[in-house]
């Protein structure tokens, strides 16, 4: 540390000021997005044509266009209360409360202290005088400023690191809403699914029930064998036995919507086992293109701050090869009586210049650079790697939406022809114009298109959500309940 006089003192204040003033540079690369080619178009668009007015993508609320009022609470309730995004939350909290904290750097440390002391020297330290002599008070008081003088940008890509840092985590926070998001919906979609199918497999029961009921009357009256009645009553148990699996899988997923919420497992099994119907599909979707997609997916936007944290990162390792200079100073009062104390003279003072520079220890500096690179290098393959995974992510949702909606329109007219054929082998059995094995066999590919029906239908649900969700909708900017760790001891 050189100690300077006052007037030198000045010299160097006003020096390094304008110096810092007018230093621009910052020694390491700058964040460059990254280039990313990407197809003009979807190869898997909507097959059917697009609204002449399509609302554009992402819908904050897309929940909303399945028009069902139990699913919209659901969602609402999981984006307050859901744990997973509290605790994203906090780790939001956590990467601004250190952005603060960095930005600080780029100002003076300024701290304040006072000291009081009675001491006594040993004999040895103090020869010849007696014991008394030795005794003495001190006491002193001061405020201490050091400021390093970011020349090189050392602090200034520090910042820069922690606020892309920040910039991602509030991207994670978004990124986790879509997927909770998207994880009620696809819940409840299924939930809704299985209750329809318990409805099939229930209605299917009963006509087989009363199929059996008529062999049964047959049988005593002498028309009918017992082979008949056998197979008529396998029929029926078969049936009955799809409803333990059906009602259990149903009963699983109202535990998870319940948990999803931030509830307990058993808090929705009331409202939520009622049977409801399937939800209606949404509006045909606008896909937009792959660009677009790029621009709006909060888990890209995430892994491009994280290269960009990791780019500046290269400059804070950087500045290390060059001095680093630091602006210290102190004003306070010292004597050796607490009344003499800030008297005039008990003032002391000092402004002084430090250089620490580490161009010895080189070797160590650039290994940390290199190490700082490696970390970009990963960062942005990372980033590669999102972008490459989003792209196959919405090509996927889009295919099975599109298809299943092709599925759908043929399952429909299935399940309309065998519950037609259905109706048709009963009334031909009654009049004796066919057999028994003919309506059984009516009934059960009955039951199997009203299942697959149902079944479609749901994947149709669960496919436009798929969609919504590639295409990154489903964050609306509704923050999760922060909890006060204070209040809950």
């Amino acid at each position: 540390m050189l100690e300077l006089n006052p007037v030198a003192a000045r010299r160097v204040l006003v020096a390094s000021v304008l110096t810092v003033a007018l230093a621009a540079c910052m020694v390491g690369p700058d964040h460059v997005r990254p280039s990313t080619p990407v197809a003009a178009r979807f190869v898997h668009e909507p097959a059917e044509p697009l609204t002449l007015a399509p609302q554009p993508l992402p819908d904050a609320d897309f929940w909303n266009t399945f028009d069902d009022p139990s699913l919209t609470h659901l969602v609402d309730e999981a984006l307050l209360a859901n744990h997973d995004l509290r605790i994203a939350l906090t780790r939001f909290d956590r990467a601004n409360a250190l952005l603060r904290g960095a930005g600080f750097d780029r100002f003076p440390t300024v701290t304040a202290g006072a000291e009081g002391a009675d001491a006594r020297a040993s004999a040895d330290q103090a020869p010849g005088l007696a014991r008394g002599e030795r005794d003495g008070e001190r006491y002193s008081a001061g405020i201490e400023m050091a400021w390093e003088l970011d020349l090189f940008g050392r602090v200034r890509r520090g910042v820069e690191s922690q606020r892309a840092e920040a910039a991602a985590s509030a991207a994670d926070l978004a990124a986790l809403q879509v997927a909770i998001v998207a994880e009620v919906g696809r819940s409840y979609i299924e939930l809704r699914g299985l209750q329809e199918r318990l409805r099939v497999a229930r209605g299917n029961a009963s006509n087989q029930r009363e199929t059996l009921r008529i062999v049964q009357a047959r049988l005593d009256a002498g028309s009918a064998t017992g082979f008949d009645r056998a197979r008529a009553s396998a029929q029926l148990e078969a049936t009955l036995a799809r409803v333990p699996a059906l009602e259990a899988e149903a009963a699983v997923l109202i535990h998870r919507l319940a948990v999803l919420a931030g509830k307990t497992p058993g808090a929705l099994a009331v409202d939520l086992a009622r049977p409801a119907g399937l939800p209606a599909l949404p509006t045909p979707i606008d896909p937009g293109t792959p660009g677009e997609l790029l621009r709006r997916r909060p888990d890209i936007a995430a892994a491009e701050q994280r290269l960009h944290a990791a780019t500046a990162r290269i400059g804070v390792a950087t500045a290390d090869l060059f001095p680093r200079f630091t602006l210290g100073g102190l004003i306070g009062s010292q004597a050796i009586d607490a009344g003499d104390l800030f008297e005039r003279d008990s003032e002391t003072r000092l402004v002084a210049l430090g250089i620490d520079w580490s161009f010895l220890d080189v070797g160590r500096v650039r290994a940390r650079i290199a190490a700082a690179n490696a970390d970009a290098a990963g960062e942005l393959a990372r980033y590669q790697k999102t972008v490459a995974l989003a792209l196959e992510e919405s090509e996927n949702a889009l295919v099975r939406y599109r298809n299943t909606r092709i599925e759908d329109s043929h399952l429909q007219q299935a399940a309309e022809d065998s519950t037609r054929a259905a109706g048709l082998a009963r009334l031909r059995y009654d009049a004796g114009a066919t057999g028994l094995l003919e309506v059984l066999d009516a009934e059960r590919t009955r039951l199997q298109a009203q299942d697959a029906l149902a079944d479609v239908r749901t994947r149709a649900a669960i496919a436009a959500i798929a969609v919504y969700k590639a295409m990154a909708g489903g964050w609306p900017s509704r923050i999760p309940v922060r909890e006060d760790v204070a209040s809950t001891r």
